[in-house]
C-alpha cells in the first residue's frame, strides 16, 4: 500500500461519523466534549482536504498473467526478473502440465500468455469456445534425457550427449519391481513425447507397465531425485537443473515428434491482449531472451535479433 493511500485511510476515519459512548455524560462533561470535538474538528479539516486531494498513486505495476509448462519454471523466473527490471511491470507465472493449464484456461482462468510444451495442447486450447489465441509460434525446443538418480556433473549448455536406445534393458538391470519415472502418458507432453519413443524403439510393451506416472515432468524428475525411480524420462534441461540426477543420454530426436514450445497471447470476450502482455511476448524471441533460455539449454525457434526492447522508465 502507497503512502498517499495509507494518509487516506487515516482521512477517511478522522471524516468519519462519531461514535457516542453509551454512558450518559454529565451536563458539563458534555458541553467540554463537544467544544473539544469542534475544536479537533477544526484542525482536521485542512488536512482531511489536502490529503483527499492528494495525487492518486498507484500501489501495482501492470500485471501480465502467465502460464508456462512445468519445465519452463527456472528459465522463466530467470526471464521474469529480467524483464521485470527493464519494463517496470509485474510477470505472475504459474507452472504446472500444459494439459492442466491448457484446461484452466478454457475453465476461464486468468491469463494473458500461454507457454505449451507441446502442439497439441495449444491446438486443443485454440479449438475452445470463447478463447481467442493470437500471436502463436514455437519459441523454445527441447530434447529428451534418460536420467539416473546422482549428482549432475552436465553443463546446461551442452546438448551433445550420446543417443540412448536400451532404456527397458537399463531397468530390468536396476531389480524386478523398479519403475520408469515419466509425465502421465496420456496427457502430459514429455510423457507422451515418451512413449512415442518407447514404442519407436519397440520398447513400449515392455515398460508400460512399469512406469511411474507423474502429473507433470517436474514430479517424474522429483521421483528419480528422491530415489523412487532408478531411471527416469525427462527433458534435458530438467536433467541440466538438478545436482540430484545424472543424464545417462538423450533419446534419439527421431522416435518422437519434434519438441516445439508454442507461445501465444490468450484473450476472451472480445477484450484484446493488453499492450504490456504484447510487449513482453515480442521480448520473449529478442537476443537478450534467447540468451537466457539458451543458459538452461533450450533451443530458440522464434529469434529475432531486431525485437525491440522495452521501455525502462
Amino acid at each position: 500500500m502507497s503512502f498517499a493511500t495509507r494518509l487516506r485511510a487515516r482521512a477517511a476515519l478522522l471524516a468519519s461519523p462519531l461514535r457516542l459512548s453509551s454512558s450518559a455524560p454529565t451536563p458539563s462533561s458534555a458541553l467540554s466534549s463537544s467544544s473539544a470535538l469542534l475544536r479537533g474538528a477544526s484542525l482536521a479539516a485542512p488536512l482531511m482536504l489536502a490529503l483527499l486531494a492528494a495525487p492518486v498513486q498507484a500501489d501495482e505495476r501492470p500485471q501480465i498473467r502467465v502460464m508456462a509448462a512445468a519445465s519452463l519454471h527456472d528459465a522463466l523466473d530467470a526471464i521474469e526478473a529480467r524483464y521485470e527490471r527493464l519494463a517496470d511491470v509485474d510477470i505472475m507465472p504459474v507452472y504446472a502440465s500444459s494439459s492442466t493449464l491448457a484446461r484452466q484456461l478454457a475453465n476461464g482462468a486468468p491469463a494473458q500468455l500461454y507457454l505449451s510444451a507441446n502442439e497439441r495442447w495449444m491446438d486443443w486450447l485454440e479449438q475452445q469456445a470463447g478463447i481467442v489465441v493470437t500471436g502463436r509460434h514455437d519459441l523454445l525446443g527441447n530434447r529428451l534425457a534418460l536420467v539416473a538418480p546422482g549428482p549432475s556433473q552436465l553443463d546446461a549448455s551442452v546438448s551433445n550427449a550420446e543417443d540412448v536406445t536400451d532404456v527397458a534393458e537399463r531397468l530390468a538391470a536396476t531389480g524386478s519391481n523398479t519403475r520408469l519415472a515419466v509425465g502421465d502418458p496420456d496427457h502430459v507432453p514429455a510423457g507422451i513425447y515418451a512413449r512415442q519413443s518407447l514404442e519407436a524403439l519397440g520398447q513400449w510393451q515392455t515398460l508400460r507397465s512399469r512406469l511411474a506416472s507423474a502429473e507433470d515432468v517436474r514430479a517424474a524428475l522429483a521421483l528419480v531425485e528422491h530415489g523412487e525411480a532408478p531411471l527416469g524420462i525427462v527433458y534435458a534441461t530438467d536433467a541440466a537443473i538438478s545436482h540430484r540426477v545424472h543424464q545417462i543420454g538423450l533419446l534419439p530426436d527421431s522416435s518422437h515428434d519434434p519438441i516445439h514450445y508454442p507461445a501465444a497471447l490468450i484473450s476472451r470476450g472480445g477484450d484484446a491482449p493488453s499492450t504490456q502482455a504484447e510487449a513482453f511476448a515480442a521480448w520473449l524471441s529478442s537476443n537478450e531472451a534467447g540468451a537466457i533460455f539458451h543458459r538452461f539449454g533450450f533451443s530458440t525457434l522464434a529469434h529475432q535479433a531486431s525485437a525491440a526492447q522495452p521501455d525502462a522508465d
